[in-house]
């Protein structure tokens, strides 16, 4: 067995002793809308316009969200394949050498969830217009929080 396996084994085994068996469950909020083909891989050096459209029903909980104003962004790796033990050192475009996964933005994670910081551009309704996105057409929306804590608290 090579070490990759055995850490797989590992993980599995941890699942089956029951250190590891809580579920979660999410549903999403909406999702991103946008033409481009291509996205960075992180927000931080993303100039990709788009929209995040959310269910109705959440309209009322949008009304405070303000052009200019920055929010995080929670969605699902979609896309990404099941983590196993080859993802737990990955390589970064901008190193030389492999790190750990949880150092990086790594879209292959073990809970397939990214974070991102968007600029809002406008808001129609339920369509917020962003600016900076890394996430691909279709991608679900779990969550959206403001950037900064409302009032200067902590």
């Amino acid at each position: 067995m090579t070490e990759g396996f055995m850490e797989e084994d590992k993980v599995d085994e941890q699942n089956k002793e029951g250190r590891n068996n809580m579920s979660i469950e999410m549903k999403p909020i909406g999702y991103v809308s946008t033409d481009a083909k291509e996205v960075p891989r992180s927000w931080s050096v993303s100039d990709v316009e788009g929209s995040l459209v959310i269910d109705e029903i959440y309209l009322e909980g949008l009304r405070d969200i303000k052009p200019g104003q920055r929010i995080s962004v929670i969605f699902h790796f979609h896309l990404s394949p099941k983590f196993t033990s080859q993802f737990m050192r990955v390589k970064p475009p901008t190193r030389k050498e492999k790190v750990g996964v949880f150092s990086t933005h790594s879209p292959f994670r073990p809970n397939p969830i990214g974070l991102s910081l968007l600029e809002v551009l406008g808001i129609d309704g339920t369509v917020i217009h962003v600016k900076g996105l890394d996430m691909v057409d279709k991608t679900p929306v779990l969550d959206i929080k403001p950037h900064l804590c409302p009032a200067g608290r902590r």
